[in-house]
């Protein structure tokens, strides 16, 4: 495993907008946020990208048709119950468009990001504090 880049997904502040308007923050391992356990009602959740797919740098006109391409998906999907604008803000300025995605179990979840080219995602159900879930293409 890639020690520097598990370091950063641990150091990554996740941000979503809640629907009354708003921000909740997560990190991975701390309890989710009342507002995030209002929105989930404790059904599985994940936060998800598919900005810079392996960890590689893309340009930002890629990178929002990829997170379209991803968005379509989801959208078609009918375990899905929630969908909102989440972003990763990590050190030194770097910032990364997500989406927290309601409804979906882990293991949808972890096949959908290997298919977007993604390492890791972020993941949980009820009271359970966000954990790092890695793909099958993990390095």
């Amino acid at each position: 495993m890639d020690e520097a880049l598990l370091a950063a997904y641990l150091a990554t502040d996740y941000r979503m907008r809640l629907p009354q308007g708003g921000v909740a923050s997560l990190r991975i391992g701390a309890p989710l946020p009342s507002a995030l356990l209002q929105l989930t009602q404790g059904a599985p959740w994940a936060v998800l990208a598919a900005w810079n797919p392996r960890s590689q740098p893309m340009p930002r006109a890629w990178n929002r048709r990829a997170q379209r391409l991803l968005l379509a998906e989801l959208r078609a999907r009918p375990d899905i119950r929630a969908i909102r604008a989440a972003v990763g803000v990590g050190a030194g300025g770097w910032r990364e468009s997500s989406l927290l995605v309601v409804g979906a179990d882990a293991a949808s979840m972890r096949a959908l990001c290997a298919r977007h080219g993604q390492y890791a995602f972020i993941a949980g159900e009820g009271e359970t504090p966000p954990r790092l879930y890695w793909t099958d293409d993990a390095p």
